[in-house]
């Protein structure tokens, strides 16, 4: 007996892992010999790819690896605060909340 996935559902997940990396970017130093490190040569050019789902594309070029970086790793928005609202003053009452006054302690 084989416990083997059925192609349909196998197809479908290499479908949707192929729909979700769609549109990664890459940058790839445009240098003599093999691809190293991203921060060996920093100060050549790179050549920017984008993956199809099938092959990477090229979509543009930048100046340095700096220039790669800013463009695939842009800086993220800083999280606002919710602005502080008027909250009601808590005035007195007996919510479970609420820590007694002595008054109250003695009176019970």
């Amino acid at each position: 007996m084989h416990d083997e996935e059925p192609l349909e559902n196998w197809a479908r997940r290499r479908e949707e892992r192929r729909n979700a990396s769609k549109g990664k970017l890459r940058a790839v130093p445009l240098s003599s010999g093999p691809h190293r490190g991203a921060h060996v040569e920093a100060d050549a050019p790179r050549v920017i790819q984008e993956w199809t789902g099938t092959e990477w594309e090229t979509v543009g070029v930048v100046a340095n690896l700096a220039a790669a970086q800013a463009l695939l790793y842009p800086p993220q928005p800083a999280e606002e605060k919710p602005a502080q609202w008027d909250r009601p003053a808590l005035g007195k009452g007996r919510g479970r909340h609420r820590k007694p006054t002595p008054a109250e302690e003695q009176g019970q």
